[in-house]
């Protein structure tokens, strides 16, 4: 299969805003290392809480409510833990050395996922490029959806605004048990194989084994060890990924894919147009940047500006790196955008309202 040629941004000029702000934020808030040692105390915390709670399921799941209770519990503080540790991790931002991040992503099989995989599909397509029609692969994952305007237009997306509430619970089982299965093996719209040469062997070995291991010790240990009917157990397992896929989905929906939202395209020699960090800050939004319940559950994602940014650098830094963000956004006339996440959870299923019907070109001026 022929590899994708890669876009280009405009290349930044001598009096480029991002050198500034970059300067300013690694002289003030970055010099702050107790930010540093409080995303390990989260982090380590948080993978410490989900194994308490399976403990939980072990010891106190004979009690139906207390199953289902430590259950969605695990699913919680599982999708918690990706969002902030694995999620700084995979960008080199959780430890200093390089060595301990890929040594923790490692953890991440324990939950079913292939680290290797979601790492490249994470940082080098999504972070990349951004919304980018067939590079932003996090944003254009089926055709289920339609959310960049130069995907086919099918007759059922005049409903996806209705039928997503339903599918959207379903993404953690979809992501562990079908999605890596399809980028590892499938022909169609491949990322691998448009973009990697060849898929080592010892990862298609890791991503049968994660899933195994995921599944005996979240599914069948409980059913064998537990005075439960299977199907109960089961319910639970279910509940467990439908309450944190439901949690998760808020920061994925909330970030890029509004009603507002922009979908660069590259001209025909694949260039872009603009510079790389004002296309961040032209696709990317934040939610909820003042809660600060919200910003302990979704870590770079309610700042997910400053994550854009600054991928390099971990959450715990970002709500102290986003008042110079709006400051250079005002300064500069940079858009920068940031909603309550009950607006922008909004403004995704209008969004997809929208795209699931034909444009007309007489109201939208198209020619």
């Amino acid at each position: 299969m022929e590899k994708l040629k890669r876009p280009v941004y405009v290349k930044t000029g001598t009096d480029d805003f991002f050198k500034k702000m970059r300067t300013e934020v690694n002289e003030t808030i970055l010099q702050n290392s107790s930010l540093y040692l409080l995303n390990i105390v989260k982090s380590l915390g948080l993978l410490f809480l989900f194994f308490l709670f399976y403990y939980c399921i072990l010891r106190f799941g004979n009690s139906t409510p207390l199953l289902f209770l430590f259950y969605i519990l695990s699913g919680i503080t599982m999708i918690v833990l990706f969002i902030n540790a694995f999620h700084d991790a995979a960008h080199g931002a959780l430890f200093k050395k390089s060595k301990h991040n890929q040594w923790f992503m490692y953890v991440l099989e324990l939950f079913g996922g292939n680290h290797w995989l979601w790492t490249r599909r994470h940082i080098n397509l999504h972070h990349a490029y951004p919304n980018v029609p067939d590079w932003d692969i996090d944003i254009k994952q089926s055709d289920i959806i339609r959310i960049f305007p130069s995907s086919p237009l099918f007759h059922y997306h005049k409903y996806q605004h209705i039928y997503m509430w339903l599918i959207y619970p379903f993404y953690s089982l979809n992501w562990i048990y079908i999605r890596d299965f399809k980028d590892f093996f499938g022909t169609k719209d491949n990322y691998v194989k448009k973009v990697i040469d060849k898929i080592p062997g010892k990862q298609i070995v890791m991503l049968f084994t994660a899933k195994i291991i995921n599944l005996v010790y979240l599914l069948f240990i409980p059913i064998l060890v537990l005075q439960q009917p299977w199907y109960m157990v089961l319910g639970a397992w279910f509940a467990m990924h439908l309450c944190g896929s439901m949690l998760g989905v808020v920061a994925l929906v909330s970030t890029h894919v509004d009603e507002d939202a922009h979908f660069p395209v590259t001209d025909e020699e694949g260039n872009l147009s603009a510079t790389w960090a004002m296309h961040q800050m032209i696709v990317t939004k934040d939610f909820s940047t003042d809660s600060t319940l919200a910003n302990f559950l979704y870590g770079g994602f309610t700042h997910h500006v400053a994550h854009h940014l600054f991928p390099g650098v971990g959450h715990t830094y970002y709500p102290y790196i986003t008042p110079i963000i709006k400051r250079y956004a005002q300064e500069y006339d940079l858009p920068y955008t940031s909603y309550p996440f009950y607006h922008a959870v909004r403004s995704h299923f209008r969004m997809l309202k929208s795209k699931g019907i034909k444009e007309n070109i007489m109201m939208t001026g198209e020619i």
